[in-house]
């Protein structure tokens, strides 16, 4: 069974067990962040009050019973023992419970920029920046690996949610490869029941799509609308209301996802890194990089190889 989020009890010699070393990130939840960190958590599976969205990939397990999940108009219905995804920039509320006593939720919030960043998933990517749900298949994942990751996560230890990260980028690759089921498909393929042809979500996922693909790419604006076919001023402030970051740090923090990428690589010079990350020059690079991460990107890669 799941061990839910608290401390464990004294045993039986009154050695009380370790607790978990605080960590930063767990304040993954926060409101008004563009991504959001990385967390996992364990917990009785509870209906929410109202809707709400934030920045990650999440993953939703039940041990029993059923949920009904609203998606910004479109409902679905969440089992037992199979792990579901969905972009949670997209509203969504757990609506109704049934046969869940005893059972247990387990989510996992995987930051959406460092998802953006998997390489080689194809169409799983665009299933779930364009508002589908997704359940994947029993062979990409279970309950023990799930418990393992829950403990790696618990444990405080920074290189061991490292490993917990990794292994979901395989996990993504996997169920690329073999398939998955979809509980709700995306709105770029919606059927005719699903008319919000003109969500502003549906035009946020296309400019981030277009962000992403084109990254090493001068970015400009008026580039980035044109790909919608809106205004640029009503573009970029619909990117900025639906993303809480404005479209010009979201391009810079790509950039630099990607640069660290390839810093910790190691086959590239400090100015093709650059290059390749889509920074007009060295001077502009280091600048944002120190900002961001505390060091240059030197330091980096030298803390990286030690």
């Amino acid at each position: 069974m799941i061990i839910e989020d608290r401390p464990s009890p004294a045993s039986r010699t009154r050695e009380k067990a370790p607790r978990p070393t605080p960590r930063p990130d767990r304040s993954f939840y926060a409101s008004g962040k563009a991504f959001g960190r990385f967390g996992i958590r364990a917990f009785p599976p509870q209906i929410m009050p109202q809707p709400h969205s934030h920045g990650h990939i999440e993953f939703n397990w039940l041990t029993r019973g059923e949920m009904d999940y609203v998606f910004d108009g479109g409902d679905i219905t969440v089992g037992p023992n199979r792990l579901v995804a969905f972009w949670a920039g997209i509203p969504h509320q757990t609506v109704a419970l049934r046969d869940v006593d005893d059972g247990r939720q387990l989510n996992i919030y995987l930051p959406m920029d460092a998802f953006l960043e998997m390489p080689q998933l194809g169409r799983l990517t665009e299933t779930l920046m364009g508002g589908g749900v997704i359940q994947l298949t029993p062979d990409c994942i279970g309950l023990e690996t799930l418990e393992r990751w829950h403990g790696d996560y618990r444990s405080g230890n920074s290189l061991r949610s490292d490993l917990v990260r990794a292994e979901i980028g395989t996990m993504f690759r996997r169920a690329a490869i073999t398939g998955w089921e979809t509980l709700l498909p995306p709105w770029l393929e919606k059927s005719a029941s699903r008319t919000r042809s003109a969500s502003p979500v549906r035009y946020v996922v296309r400019m981030v799509r277009h962000i992403v693909e084109n990254i090493t790419d001068r970015l400009s604006a008026e580039d980035i609308a044109a790909v919608v076919g809106l205004h640029p001023n009503y573009a970029t402030n619909l990117f900025t209301k639906v993303m809480h970051i404005s479209v010009q740090k979201f391009v810079i923090r790509m950039r630099l996802i990607r640069a660290r990428s390839l810093l910790f690589d190691g086959s590239l010079s400090i100015a093709n890194v650059a290059f390749h990350s889509g920074f007009v020059s060295q001077t502009q690079f280091y600048e944002h990089f120190r900002r961001a991460y505390g060091m240059t990107p030197n330091q980096m890669r030298q803390n990286t190889i030690r």
